[in-house]
């Protein structure tokens, strides 16, 4: 019986997700009983972790299990569980919305790849497992009841973007849900989700691991069967004995990831403190990898009990992408958050971890060199976070890094490789910072580099920005932008003797452009290009600049200094008209171009504009 019946509306993300599972064109479909008895699992550790501080939540007589119930006749499906379980807030605020960030790229991916590759990789990645049991059920039925507390809700929808709460019967502790499932066809290529057999296979399939029995029961049996599950943790069985889809299935019961792992890793930790752990990189950067509000972190086990789901700790944030479960045999079993950032055996556990996980990388890269570049692919820009606060492991990290070059068209390069391709008049290792490889490799900046053939790496992820500034040397040679100070290409001697044949144009450019220039000077970085802007050595990249004021809402711009080709054509013509009455437009014109040329934004579209159309309508 139900009383007092409210009538809800999904929150908008959440319905959109609900229809597109009700209408998906997913066909693997048994993917729900999957996230379902992963809920459930979740639940129960959750129950188990809360019971260390709260014991009279648990009874010694409790067994904490999973059950499957089927029926038939009546084509229902029930997931049971005697877990942690939800109070009535929390059923209207986990079911009736989507938390999350990045809400917005899941729908638009759920949309363009509704498939067997795409949707299943979505569900669990964004907490929204729940809503996979509509791709199965015309109405859902959950009734749970937190432990602790006295009253029981019941939650039903049809899925068609509303549904009620009310208060339940009687109802033990923990969360059952039940699945009033779609006609079953035999000719529509769709398991019948009631059969025995079905569910054992399933349950084997995906849910083998799971650490607590899933017991099915048959709806009129006496006597409910065997657990459908081995439960035996999987870290804790040589690998020898682990077959390569057991580890693949682990993989996606814990990540929640329906993609196979790039790699797999099982260590072990021997001597004074005992530790085990299996890592797994994923084939794919999930979408909220760069989300603050992503949820990261290996699962941290004290002798098997699952004491937090997301261990930040264990790992340094730029190896936030492993995926993956650490046993401890010396943490005690209430540990807390707070005592996990304190606790030496965390920090001796963190640098092991850390230890083993760029062993791995390194000899990926030696012996398998194609599957570390999709690595980096992927994972590459997080990766580059850690040298600018993992000091210990800084020279480790360089040694892992690739990087875009003007060396060998779209293949990247390793810091090392590049010293040694250096020419023998080269004094420094160049780079050029930018929004996109092809903005940089067509930028003037580069003229006179390429020219005598020194390589130049470009830069052109955000976190490069960051990783260069503790980047002053490498190999004993100087890490240098070539978009920044002077060339220092040798021709310093020269430039100082023509520079007094152009004072005159010199003087004129930078009162034209003081608002925006604090310097004008002739170059010896461009061959082709008449001009171009840099900064000082001391000074933000154009780049860094444009991604800052893009972070506080900021418009403003440090003044940049012109350098001008003494040998083009342009500033040759200029020289000799510096007293030009149309000087202004070109000074105007010439400022535009730097900016234009090197991929930047036109500080005052009109004005450069107007420019235009003046020395148009002299010359023509």
């Amino acid at each position: 019986m139900t009383t007092n019946i409210e009538t809800f509306q999904f929150q908008a993300e959440a319905r959109q997700v609900l229809e597109l599972m009700i209408h998906s064109l997913y066909t693997n479909k048994e993917i729900f009983l999957r996230e379902l008895i992963s809920n459930a699992s979740d639940a129960l550790d959750r129950l188990r972790f809360e019971a260390l501080s709260h014991p009279e939540l648990i009874s010694a007589d409790d067994k904490l299990e999973i059950w499957i119930e089927s029926d038939s006749m009546a084509r229902t499906l029930t997931i049971h569980d005697d877990g942690i379980g939800m109070s009535r807030d929390e059923v209207i605020a986990n079911i009736g919305t989507i938390a999350k960030s990045g809400t917005r790229e899941l729908l638009q991916t759920l949309r363009e790849k509704q498939s067997s590759e795409g949707l299943g990789t979505l569900i669990g990645q964004f907490g929204v497992g729940f809503y996979s049991a509509f791709m199965v059920a015309d109405r859902v039925t959950l009734v749970t009841r937190r432990a602790g507390e006295s009253d029981a809700t019941q939650w039903d929808s049809t899925g068609d973007g509303t549904f009620t709460i009310s208060a339940a019967a009687k109802f033990n502790r923990g969360t059952s849900i039940t699945l009033h499932l779609k006609k079953f066809e035999e000719d529509a290529e769709v398991e019948d989700f009631t059969d025995k057999w079905v569910i054992s296979r399933i349950v084997k399939r995906y849910s083998d691991f799971v650490a607590y029995p899933i017991i099915y029961k048959e709806k009129d049996a006496k006597e409910p069967d065997k657990p459908l599950n081995s439960m035996k943790p999987i870290w804790t069985r040589p690998r020898s004995e682990v077959t390569a889809e057991e580890y693949k299935e682990f993989y996606k019961h814990i990540s929640h990831d329906w993609n196979e792992p790039m790699e797999t890793w099982p260590f072990r930790a021997e001597g004074r403190s005992e530790y085990r752990a299996l890592l797994f990189i994923p084939s794919q950067a999930p979408l909220d990898l760069f989300y603050a509000t992503g949820k990261f972190g290996l699962h941290l086990y004290v002798r098997r009990v699952l004491i937090m789901e997301h261990c930040e700790e264990l790992l340094p944030g730029y190896l936030r992408f492993v995926r993956g479960v650490v046993d401890s045999a010396d943490l005690p079993l209430n540990v807390s958050r707070q005592r996990l950032q304190e606790d030496r055996h965390i920090t001796q556990i963190r640098k092991w971890l850390t230890k083993k996980i760029l062993d791995s990388l390194e000899d990926m890269m030696k012996s398998e060199s194609g599957k570390y570049g999709e690595f980096w692919k992927q994972f590459g820009r997080v990766l580059k976070e850690g040298v600018s606060f993992d000091f210990e492991n800084k020279d480790r990290l360089l040694s892992l890094y690739l990087f875009e070059s003007s060396y060998d068209g779209e293949k990247p390069t390793t810091l090392k490789d590049y010293v040694s391709r250096m020419k023998e008049t080269q004094s420094a290792i160049y780079y050029l910072t930018g929004p996109s490889r092809r903005a940089v490799e067509h930028s003037p900046h580069l003229e006179a580099f390429q020219e005598r053939g020194y390589e130049v790496l470009y830069l052109v992820d955000a976190v490069d920005e960051l990783l260069i500034q503790g980047l002053p040397e490498f190999d004993g040679k100087n890490v240098k932008s070539v978009g920044k100070g002077t060339a220092d290409l040798g021709e310093e001697k020269d430039l100082k003797e023509k520079t007094p044949g152009y004072s005159s144009l010199i003087e004129v450019l930078a009162k034209k452009l003081e608002d925006r220039v604090k310097e004008v000077r002739l170059s010896s970085r461009l061959t082709a290009s008449p001009a171009c802007l840099v900064v000082s050595d001391h000074d933000v990249s154009p780049n860094l600049e444009k991604l800052l004021n893009q972070m506080k809402g900021d418009g403003s711009k440090q003044k940049r200094i012109m350098e001008l080709n003494p040998n083009h054509e342009i500033i040759l013509k200029m020289r000799d008209r510096a007293e030009d009455a149309m000087i202004d437009d070109f000074a105007e014109l010439l400022f535009g171009y730097a900016l234009l040329a090197e991929g930047s934004d036109l500080q005052d579209p009109l004005k450069f504009n107007q420019a235009v159309m003046r020395v148009l309508a002299k010359t023509i």
